[in-house]
């Protein structure tokens, strides 16, 4: 069985949002019609408390993108973004939630980042995604959403290192930078993630 994850797509990810991805409210007619082949529809959301420490606003003289080191593990700084209960962490009002299974909350501890739909960035804490995957008798994802270079990417990784058959919805997510995507394409190959346009997709 396959299931659509569709990864962050939420108020502040898109054109006017706090952390834009450039053209990232383009995918989500993709999503929408998508969403109707498939048998398991998921959702992550992106949930901060406002003290979060991946925030550049909450370490004096810093700008958002530097990078600092977070209790061990490369940080990039970001601008305040999908603070939890606050309007810029909704799921976009265009997007359609009415085959959405389930919604999986991260980045909820203020001291380690979590891109990824099933872990945080130090391994700390699951999600439960993985779990809830495989008591549906899933063996296979489908990941869409935003950001292409971040979350989903490290969605994608992690799927397939879990040992879900993995692919990456190309017409249907969006990147933050485009040439950064274009470098891990390699490297996701490499894990076992495909990367296929949704003309290509037959789920099961």
């Amino acid at each position: 069985m396959t299931a659509l994850i569709i990864v962050d797509v939420q108020r502040d990810f898109l054109p006017g949002g706090a952390l834009a991805v450039p053209e990232g409210d383009a995918i989500i007619p993709v999503l929408n019609r998508l969403q109707a082949r498939y048998p398991v529809v998921a959702l992550t959301q992106d949930w901060h408390p406002p003290d979060h420490l991946s925030f550049a606003s909450n370490h004096p003289g810093r700008r958002p993108l530097e990078v600092i080191d977070l209790d061990g593990i490369q940080q990039v700084l970001w601008p305040d973004h999908c603070v939890w209960n606050t309007p810029g962490a909704a799921l976009a009002d265009a997007l359609d939630t009415a085959r959405a299974a389930a919604i999986f909350r991260k980045g909820m501890d203020r001291r380690v980042d979590s891109y990824s739909g099933f872990f945080d960035n130090g391994r700390r804490h699951k999600t439960g995604l993985a779990e809830w995957l495989r008591a549906l008798g899933v063996t296979e994802v489908h990941v869409a959403g935003l950001a292409a270079d971040y979350c989903v990417a490290y969605t994608a990784a992690d799927a397939c290192e879990l040992g879900f058959r993995t692919v990456i919805v190309e017409d249907a997510t969006r990147p933050i930078s485009a040439e950064g995507f274009a470098r891990l394409g390699d490297p996701l190959r490499a894990r076992g993630v495909r990367i296929e346009p949704s003309t290509r997709l037959e789920p099961s």
